[in-house]
């Protein structure tokens, strides 16, 4: 597919020449994927180019799409302060367009800062780091080994081709979670996914497993933030799923662009940004892209994806109304990075816009669930300290840590089984419910002030 604004797309001015003529082919390809405006100019710049409709409606051209994502992109990190000069940033790389844009962009960013750092007299500041992380779940992929050989050779390929900008491609199977030795890890993580009786659950327990494994292999290689290729149309279905699941509460800790409730803190760079519009980028701009080894999705998350995808047919901007909707919730302490080593790195025009922690806010740390890592809502903090209270056995608290989806989606139907679906876990899971059963008595002073504060204001 030619450029959107190459000569020979309106050289006819759109209107086809004839049977080979390239302005044809190309519209008959926007039509039909219903990507053009009503204009045949760009709303931008003005130039006579074929117009490509974004959100809103507006038509740009092909130049001027790509600098409205990069702005978005660029804005959310910079005004949010995702990368601070000294970081080392691992990008979680799937092989679709969405962390492929992802990518992209951050590899431009790192080429410009080294470009300003190469013409700087000072060169006071050091420039970001970038590695790749691919997570391989292959284990679950029912394709032919050659094909999902040859698939991890392109996740390869495309990531060497911008080798002046990555530090590192990590390729890790999702069984290394549980086990370095692969045939122990291999054996556990499919023992504790055959006994999650309900599709959503299974799916829901290894997105949880994927995440567990980026912390991993960050801590391991010294990353500092983990960079998601999540764009609006992902978070708008994980709006939607969550509601129906009953993780309303906890809902509000997912759609920010900043999460620092784990180790190695979480940033969403491309949560403006829609599928279409990524999907359409790496048409125009040839970006190569590998999705054969990723498996359809089934239960709640299939159905609702299948629900957005017929309101994007729509009206596309429904998706982003959808997650300005979602973020109007209140959010977390950590949704939101401390001031401390932040601000001095950006510039003064944005650091009014820079979310810091206001210094008299409350610092209580946030219970969380042992699986997914939601944060506790008030039932669930008063059924944690009854449990405390009563439990005569370890697995008790563990079962107490879990929220109430993961109790009804992915913990064991018989309760026989939950001591052995634990003892499958990987040790960071049930280490920090034995970290926190050592110090019992300041979690209950923890739990029963803030329940306490709580009453207070309502």
């Amino acid at each position: 597919m030619a450029a959107a604004g190459d000569s020979s797309s309106s050289s006819c001015g759109g209107g086809g020449c004839g049977p080979h003529c390239s302005s044809s082919a190309e519209d008959a390809t926007a039509e039909r994927m219903g990507r053009l405006s009503l204009s045949r100019e760009c709303g931008k710049c003005g130039g006579g180019a074929v117009a490509v409709a974004v959100a809103g409606g507006v038509g740009l051209c092909g130049d001027c799409f790509r600098a409205h994502l990069f702005g978005k992109f660029k804005l959310a990190v910079t005004s949010n302060a995702m990368v601070r000069p000294t970081d080392s940033v691992l990008l979680a790389f799937s092989g679709g367009p969405a962390s492929r844009v992802a990518l992209q962009f951050i590899h431009e960013m790192r080429s410009k800062a080294i470009e300003s750092w190469d013409a700087s007299n000072s060169q006071a500041l050091p420039v970001f780091g970038v590695g790749v992380a691919f997570v391989d779940e292959s284990i679950f992929c029912l394709k032919p080994k050659h094909e999902i050989e040859a698939a991890i050779e392109d996740i390869k390929s495309i990531v060497l081709s911008l080798s002046a900008g990555v530090k590192a491609m990590h390729i890790a199977p999702l069984e290394d979670v549980f086990s370095t030795g692969s045939k122990d890890g291999e054996g556990r993580l499919r023992e504790a996914v055959d006994m999650i009786d309900d599709d959503t659950g299974r799916e829901d327990f290894l997105q949880c497993l994927r995440m567990l494994l980026l912390q991993k292999i960050a801590l391991e290689n010294g990353y500092t933030k983990i960079m998601l290729g999540s764009c609006a149309s992902a978070i708008a279905c994980h709006v939607l799923s969550a509601t129906v699941k009953g993780q309303g509460y906890a809902l509000p800790a997912d759609v920010q662009y900043v999460d620092t409730r784990w180790e190695v803190p979480v940033v969403l760079p491309l949560r403006d940004c829609l599928a279409q519009e990524l999907i359409l980028l790496c048409e125009l701009d040839s970006l190569k892209t590998q999705e054969h080894i990723n498996k359809p999705s089934n239960g709640i998350n299939s159905l609702v994806a299948s629900f957005i995808e017929r309101l994007r047919e729509e009206n596309p901007s429904r998706e982003h109304t959808i997650v300005r909707t979602a973020q109007k919730l209140k959010p977390f302490s950590f949704n939101k990075f401390s001031a401390d080593g932040y601000h001095d790195f950006l510039p003064s025009r944005l650091r009014p816009k820079f979310q810091k922690v206001d210094s008299d806010e409350s610092t209580f740390p946030e219970i969380l669930c042992l699986i997914c890592g939601s944060p506790f809502s008030e039932s669930e903090l008063q059924n944690l300290e009854s449990t405390k209270h009563e439990a005569q056995k370890k697995i008790d608290l563990y079962t107490s840590h879990c929220c109430q989806s993961c109790h009804f989606q992915i913990l064991p139907n018989d309760e026989n089984l939950n001591e052995h679906f634990f003892s499958l876990l990987p040790k960071f899971w049930t280490g920090r419910v034995d970290t926190v059963s050592a110090s019992h008595s300041l979690l209950r002073d923890q739990i029963e002030e803030y329940l306490l504060e709580d009453n207070d204001g309502n």
